[in-house]
């Protein structure tokens, strides 16, 4: 994961990641509004000073922030895709884990700052927002590929079906994080689960 400047891991890992962690924990508990350099600070005895050292600005705090939470999550991602079950079954899974949990969902809010914050930012901060969406992505199409050959699944274009299919969950998961009302979690599995079962199931007979 990219940082702020090229200095010895070992000064700047532990410190990060406990900066890393009170911002996720705050966002979950009080919301992103509540989230400030100088209420960061307190929270892991630091400086205001000492947090702008290590990410430089809020911006960058945000997007390691999501960097840092996708990769606890790509971690709960592969050990689903492992199980040794069918692939409709790990796809399920990953569905599971792509959307939110309900409203203000604490990383699908962070999720949302960081790409609104990002409509100027340069090309580098948006390839590290593009690896975020990819690794999603690759994980997607080789479930599908997998599914395909074993006949699992019906032959589709992987990359074209999971970009189409995290399009659907994008759609529905901005719906849940900001609580459109009449959106609820259930419905939208419901909607995904019979999508998936249209576009994927092997015709018998």
């Amino acid at each position: 994961m990219p940082g702020p400047a090229r200095r010895p891991r070992r000064r700047l890992n532990q410190p990060r990641e406990q900066v890393l962690a009170a911002a996720m924990a705050t966002i979950a508990a009080e919301g992103l509004d509540r989230l400030t350099m100088a209420g960061l600070g307190r929270e892991v005895g630091m400086s205001s000073g000492h947090i702008l050292y290590y990410f430089g600005t809020k911006d960058e705090l945000l997007l390691q922030t999501l960097q840092w939470s996708e990769e606890q999550l790509g971690a709960e991602r592969r050990a689903a895709l492992s199980r040794r079950v069918p692939a409709r079954e790990r796809l399920d899974a990953l569905v599971d884990l792509y959307l939110p949990e309900g409203h203000r969902d604490p990383r699908w809010t962070l999720w949302l700052e960081v790409w609104n914050r990002s409509q100027n930012a340069d090309d580098e901060t948006r390839e590290r927002q593009l690896e975020l969406e990819l690794a999603w992505h690759r994980d997607l199409v080789a479930l599908l590929v997998e599914g395909i050959s074993k006949g699992e699944f019906r032959p589709v274009d992987p990359e074209r079906f999971a970009t189409r299919t995290r399009a659907l969950l994008d759609g529905f998961g901005s719906q849940l994080v900001v609580g459109l009302p009449g959106t609820e979690r259930a419905e939208v599995g419901d909607h995904v689960r019979e999508f998936l079962d249209e576009s994927l199931s092997v015709p018998q007979g």
